[in-house]
């Protein structure tokens, strides 16, 4: 026994020398199109300093001390958020489970029974212990193994990826939400405003017919238009709402228990550096999710191409027997086995063959699908890019317009007043002035919206060195 155990170290190194080979193909990242420069980029102000790529919180480059507040509930308190996490930590628990297959398994037994046999008039009673172990070892000298660790790392860094991916998206929501929230609030601001005018301008309707100088269809229509306004401002409070209870949804709140006061909104969106396109591959969850599933099917080649191999181990079994207790540990009531072992499965009907068909099939899926998620997020680049420019240079055109429409208003009232144009010029000066500064606020609300989506779409921070590593399994940092 003591010479078979004193070989075994070198029988262990002599096969573990096998195991050295992998079979399949190593992964090499394939490429994906990638422009030299963004073409909407050109003219483009770059910020200093650019928090909203420097991996900080990005919504901080609004100084909105509102918005920091609920944006730091979101990966607390989010549902959607928990859900993807524990996903993550099911993805980290297959990476464990798989790379168990590449140490060896012990099992340790004892057992201890009382027996009795009769034969004739006689009868025995005796007495049975037992202690055993047996070790089996997978020397995976095809790389099976080690090949599904791989896989499945890669896996569980594709699940990070999208916890992050999903964060991401969520605190885009938020903000975009958060923005139509306030741009409600300024839009209920106005009408009230306007309210007001239009009760001035009643007011002087009233004091024209009493003084002979108007007809009665000058008051109907003064008091048709204020009374209009009103049911607008009454009617915000419906959107307003709505988007304070998506936003109590999305930081994991009821609705019934949340609400954002109303406050003026100051908004100027901040120049965003979109730095080279070729940094997108690096700084974007979505595509760094989509990296990594292309590893791991890679890495599934190399587990079906495995299974064409025999599959070698190594074993051993050692057991004590003894009907006395007390000598269960002599040395000549050991017996032992040990040795490896070689299975082969010589046919099966062409299963190995359609799993490595459908492993190369999942791979190219995966390699198509990458170098989409590529596409389009050099698409969404261009289209926020594009929107920030055309947008930007709309509101510089529509504040003149509001401004026109204003004094046209003024103007058109004052004529009216000293009788030298009819209530109707009034009326159509004033509402070109309320559906002017409305374009306006609408206008505002898709920059802001604009904003948040090139923030997201530039990956928010994130960074694909934030990914769990690939050699230990190590979770964190799983979120910027």
């Amino acid at each position: 026994m003591a010479r078979a155990l004193a070989r075994l170290p070198v029988l262990a190194v002599a096969l573990w020398a096998l195991a050295a080979c992998e079979v399949g193909p190593d992964y090499r990242k394939p490429d994906a199109p990638a422009p030299a420069a963004y073409k909407e980029s050109q003219g483009w102000k770059p910020a200093e300093p650019g928090e909203a790529a420097s991996g900080t919180a990005w919504w901080s480059v609004y100084g909105d001390p509102v918005l920091d507040q609920l944006e730091s509930q979101v990966q607390v308190s989010n549902q959607t958020l928990k859900a993807d996490e524990a996903a993550v930590r099911v993805a980290r628990a297959l990476v464990v489970e798989a790379r168990a297959g590449l140490f060896p398994t012990i099992d340790l037994g004892a057992s201890a029974q009382r027996s009795r046999q009769s034969s004739g008039n006689r009868s025995t009673t005796a007495n049975q212990f037992s202690v055993s172990a047996t070790a089996s070892w997978d020397l995976d000298v095809w790389g099976r193994i080690r090949r599904s660790v791989e896989a499945s790392a890669a896996t569980a860094q594709a699940s990070a990826a999208d916890l992050a991916a999903a964060q991401l998206s969520i605190q885009g929501e938020l903000a975009a939400d958060y923005f139509a929230l306030r741009v409600q609030d300024e839009t209920e601001r106005l009408l009230q405003a306007t309210v007001a005018l239009f009760q001035h301008s009643l007011e002087i309707a009233n004091n024209k017919y009493e003084a002979g100088t108007a007809a009665m269809t000058d008051v109907a229509s003064a008091e048709a238009q204020l009374e209009s306004t009103e049911a607008q401002a009454i009617n915000v409070g419906v959107q307003r709402q709505q988007l304070e209870h998506a936003i109590a949804v999305l930081i994991g709140k009821a609705p019934g228990e949340f609400a954002v006061a109303p406050l003026p909104l100051a908004l100027k969106a901040p120049a965003i550096p979109a730095g080279l396109p070729s940094a997108l591959l690096e700084r974007r969850p979505d595509i760094a999710a989509a990296e990594r599933r292309m590893a791991a099917a890679n890495a599934e080649i190399g587990v079906a191409v495995a299974a064409f191999y025999p599959d070698i181990s190594l074993s051993a079994t050692a057991s004590l027997a003894a009907t006395v207790l007390s000598s269960l540990f002599n040395a000549s009531n050991l017996v032992w086995a040990v040795g490896p072992a070689l299975s082969e499965t010589l046919f099966e009907g062409g299963l190995r063959s359609a799993e490595l068909e459908a492993a190369h099939g999942t791979y190219d899926q995966e390699v198509a699908l990458y170098r989409q998620t590529v596409l389009t997020a050099f698409q969404q680049v261009e289209d926020q890019l594009a929107a920030l420019r055309i947008l930007e240079q709309e509101a510089g055109v529509q504040a003149a317009a509001v401004r026109a429409s204003e004094e046209a208003a003024r103007l058109t009232l004052n004529q009216y007043e000293a009788g030298t144009v009819d209530y109707t010029a009034v009326i159509t000066a004033q509402a070109n002035s309320l559906s002017s500064e409305e374009t306006g606020l609408g206008i505002l609300n898709q920059r802001a919206a604009a904003s948040v989506g090139l923030i997201q779409a530039l990956g928010g921070g994130w960074d694909v060195s934030q990914l769990p590593a690939e050699q230990t399994g190590v979770m964190e940092p799983i979120l910027p």
